[in-house]
């Protein structure tokens, strides 16, 4: 493999943007990723309008994002094994299916509670597929290893700004016309990334040819991962994160109601500070040359992030509550990206997919198991306790992390040498054809 190219005009910060391929997914990725924070918000609103439940947002959580728990290991053996692109071009159709059947409920007015639940389920059926093959996918449409911390950090950065843009446009579209046409806008945009996929022009297909079995082969991925304890550990940041973390944004829309006494247009401008946040930490990671120094990073950010938390879950005006969600958004996406540019990093080539398909099951997985106990001790305890306790529990979850960060540098220190990450070692070694890379800093 080449040594990287100084990046030219578009800068380092946007390096990933060399490559033809990247540029398309971003385009049709962000005009997707638009669409699809504006039907969360507007599922999320019209589920608490239906129903007044607490319980129920949490349940419509859960049932979209279970599957993945579940399924997440099999997606990532088909990652794998399969073509990406055309697995993604199936999932992404599919997936806008789902969305217009979904519209087509809300705007004849005959949508009901088990039809959200049921249809939720299917999409998080397609997502668990989607989610391990996307984050495989990567590595291909990037073609120098050395650009590929920048193409991920600039993802994060693509997810963010849409998560900016969404869920304002969404909030007031909602009050205008209603949330039925923030999901078909959503089926719509779906069109942009299936011809972005399309237009692609990659590298022939080759399947590895492979003799043993699925079983085998998850078999072979979890020992991969468990046995490295660097891998371990980062999945394991990753799963506790979303188990006691990612409840706050299905929380969400009853601090928008009945703490701050707003509309769907104030749990839109929750949703964009916390999208403004988010973004500037993805900034903030693209603009990084090198993952030396991430470890220190990953332990501020949850600390900030669990933090922020229990401040805004005593929180009753707008404006603090918009401020707090800036340093929400921040401390989520930077301590997420970082794990995941870390695994990306490490990972050997051939277990790329079910590695990364373990992020998603720890990622997607744990967040509905999160989201029905957050649910349901909120309707004992109100939504106020049950945030800050969040909070409390994402801020303790690091510690041990934090702990070991010093024994974890010296297992990985040998990995530095032999990738040229360090930078007393010839920059030729970069050419090292497996990935394995260190998660910590020098």
């Amino acid at each position: 493999m080449e040594v990287a190219e100084k990046p030219g005009k578009l800068g380092g910060m946007f390096r990933a943007l060399r490559y033809r391929n990247y540029r398309l997914f971003f385009i049709g990725q962000g005009i997707s990723l638009i669409g699809t924070w504006m039907q969360q918000i507007a599922l999320s609103w019209l589920v608490y309008r239906l129903t007044d439940s607490v319980f129920l947002l949490g349940a419509v959580t859960f049932s979209s994002q279970i599957p993945s728990f579940l399924l997440g290991p099999f997606a990532g053996v088909m990652a794998d094994k399969f073509e990406r692109r055309k697995v993604l071009v199936v999932t992404q159709a599919l997936s806008m299916v789902q969305a217009s059947t979904l519209a087509a409920l809300v705007l004849t007015q005959t949508i009901e509670i088990w039809h959200i639940l049921t249809l939720s389920a299917v999409l998080g059926v397609i997502n668990a597929f989607d989610v391990a093959t996307r984050q495989a996918f990567v590595v291909q449409m990037v073609e120098k290893r050395e650009d590929l911390s920048n193409g991920i950090a600039l993802n994060s950065s693509l997810f963010n700004m849409a998560r900016l843009v969404g869920p304002s446009i969404a909030g007031l579209l909602i009050a205008a016309v209603g949330e039925g046409m923030c999901i078909l806008i959503n089926a719509v945009s779906y069109i942009a990334v299936i011809s972005s996929l399309l237009l692609m022009r990659l590298k022939p297909f080759v399947p590895v040819e492979k003799k043993e079995k699925v079983w085998r082969s998850l078999q072979e991925g979890f020992g991969y991962a468990y046995n490295f304890p660097p891998i371990r550990a980062l999945i394991l940041i990753v799963g506790l994160l979303s188990l006691f973390g990612m409840p706050f944004s299905v929380l969400l829309p009853v601090f928008a109601r009945d703490i701050l006494h707003g509309g769907a247009n104030t749990l839109g401008f929750l949703m964009g500070a916390s999208g403004v946040g988010a973004l500037t930490g993805a900034l903030f990671l693209a603009q990084r040359k090198s993952v030396l120094g991430l470890g220190k990073i990953i332990i501020f950010t949850m600390l900030l992030f669990g933090s922020a938390l229990i401040a805004f879950s005593f929180s009753k005006t707008l404006i603090i509550s918009l401020l707090l969600m800036l340093f929400v958004g921040f401390g989520m996406i930077v301590s997420m990206a970082s794990c995941n540019t870390l695994l990306q990093t490490i990972v050997d080539e051939e277990k790329r997919g079910r590695v990364m398909s373990l992020y998603a099951t720890a990622f997607m997985g744990m967040a509905p198991i999160g989201s029905m106990l957050a649910s349901s001790v909120a309707e004992l305890i109100g939504v106020n306790y049950t945030l800050a306790a969040c909070g409390l529990l994402c801020g303790l979850s690091i510690i041990p992390f934090a702990m070991r960060l010093g024994k974890l540098r010296q297992m990985v220190w040998p990995v530095y040498q032999r990738l040229g990450i360090v930078p007393e070692i010839a920059t030729g070694l970069h050419t090292a054809s497996t990935l394995t890379a260190p998660p910590e800093e020098r």
